[in-house]
């Protein structure tokens, strides 16, 4: 018969690799293991270092319509240890640098930002996100409550479109299924999370989050697993903007932003809400795992429109208990 602790380690190698969210949602959901259902072995853990690159396309106006306004590019760069202290309990901590450039068209939407009016990369550390996953059930059915905190490396510059975060605090509670769909073969699992984020209020605006994800994964080879899902959020508050672009030269009245502090305030506490639809794929080397993912924007108000590609590498440790 298979040791049980054999088992759970491959397991947690074919599912943990998720769907990536766009370079600005790692700052919101930071931590790639905070959606995984299953928690590896005692001892054992990664490091992961992954790249990703954005193609913000437009905004999405608050009635649905894209607006080809405010396009932007984004690049990412993240590193994340996780470690599981028991069969049960893993903790995990990461921080992405982020590089975000200005597209146009010229001149931007209300007041021009100096990010944006160079047209050139801004770059900077975003915010470090740290994560506590606890395992209820962890066999071929998972049950994984999860606690994560993400804070602003430093004070870094959020007005406007090339900018690398939110510079918000939050914490986030919630909890991760899985279903390995065949016990003896482990080809096909399924599983899904979510979470709710206590944001940081500004200028006493609530602007809590909803975020859940479900995918589907294959292992189509020894070697080789594929996955493709879904991911929602709804924002709990947060500012509805005009149906249109904000007005010149001031930017407001504009919807619900009718003062000159909310308008400074607006792109970090928008009532942003999306759905993205993704796939992706890892290949394991024997010591190392290689993956990468691709997520399209499909729905959403007052949020960007585009289309993530990421790809990284994953380096599995164990250490003796």
């Amino acid at each position: 018969m298979t040791d049980a602790r054999s088992t759970t380690r491959g397991l947690h190698r074919l599912t943990s690799r998720q769907l990536a969210l766009p370079a600005l949602l790692i700052a919101i959901a930071a931590g790639r293991a905070n959606a995984q259902a299953w928690v590896p072995p005692a001892g054992s853990g990664s490091v992961n270092f992954v790249v990703q690159t954005i193609d913000n396309t437009g905004h999405i106006s608050p009635n649905g319509i894209n607006l080809p306004i405010g396009k932007s590019h984004d690049a990412s760069v993240y590193v994340e240890g996780e470690y599981a202290l028991t069969d049960r309990f893993s903790v995990s901590l990461g921080v992405p640098y982020v590089f975000a450039r200005y597209i146009g068209p010229d001149p931007t939407p209300g007041p021009q930002q100096p990010v944006d009016a160079c047209h050139c990369w801004n770059h900077d550390w975003q915010d470090v996100g740290a994560t506590a996953r606890y395992s209820l059930v962890n066999g071929a059915f998972a049950v994984t409550p999860m606690v994560s905190i993400g804070a602003p490396s430093h004070g870094y510059v959020y007005r406007g479109e090339a900018v690398v975060g939110r510079n918000l605090k939050e914490v986030r509670l919630g909890v991760a299924l899985g279903q390995r769909l065949d016990v003896l073969t482990p080809k096909l699992s399924v599983q899904g999370s979510y979470t709710y984020a206590i944001v940081q209020r500004v200028v006493d605006v609530p602007n809590n989050r909803s975020n859940a994800a479900v995918d589907g994964g294959f292992t189509v080879t020894r070697r080789l697993s594929v996955r493709g899902g879904l991911t929602w959020q709804r924002t709990h508050g947060g500012l509805r903007p005009g149906t249109g672009p904000p007005p010149v030269p001031d930017g407001y009245p504009w919807g619900e932003i009718t003062t000159a502090e909310l308008f400074a305030q607006h792109d970090r506490i928008l009532r942003d809400n999306s759905v993205h639809a993704g796939f992706g794929a890892s290949y394991s080397l024997g010591n190392v795992d290689l993956f990468a993912s691709y997520l399209a924007f499909v729905s959403g108000t007052s949020t960007h429109a585009g289309r993530a590609l990421t790809m990284g590498i994953s380096w599995p440790f164990e250490l003796s208990p």
